[in-house]
């Protein structure tokens, strides 16, 4: 019997490459948007981890100023009522009896998405105290008033993350 061009099964070396190169357009096109999903999820991440812990500095120091004005403790001189590390925010206070546990203001201290510690360490963040510059990037270690990402990256906006 005399095969004829109609009755061929299977695919051209012609048919395959024009597949191939569809696939590969289509995944030129999707591969930025991809990437660009995943910055912005890690950006939302950092934007919700700093809220979180500068809301625990502040609650921290609201306690603080409560115990003072309700004479729970007395006012040091030199002492600005910001815990002195981040782990204080996990480990929490008793704030002189003010109530009758210790109060924790962190479960733990969340890690930067764009600036990770090696497994074991305590996740790194850059800090300021009190009587820091606002822009200041070394910490002066009286306590910690601030907190901002080590990262040098720059955001989809721009800016640089260390800036937020």
């Amino acid at each position: 019997m005399k095969v004829t061009p109609l009755n061929r099964r299977g695919i051209s070396l012609i048919e395959l490459i024009v597949t191939l190169i569809i696939l590969s357009i289509l995944a030129a096109l999707i591969l930025p948007s991809a990437q660009m999903t995943m910055k912005r999820a890690r950006e939302l991440e950092l934007r919700r981890d700093l809220r979180i812990m500068r809301t625990a500095i502040d609650d921290y120091k609201k306690n603080y100023d409560q115990a003072i004005i309700e004479k729970k403790l007395f006012l040091v001189i030199n002492e600005s009522g910001y815990p002195k590390t981040l782990q204080e925010l996990v480990e929490g206070g008793e704030f002189g009896g003010l109530t009758n546990y210790k109060k924790k203001f962190l479960r733990k201290i969340p890690v930067d998405p764009f600036n990770h510690a090696q497994p074991g360490e305590e996740p790194k963040w850059g800090l300021r105290s009190y009587v820091d510059q606002p822009d200041s990037s070394s910490w002066g270690g009286e306590d910690v008033y601030d907190v901002y990402s080590l990262s040098g990256e720059t955001a989809i906006d721009g800016t640089k993350y260390k800036d937020w």
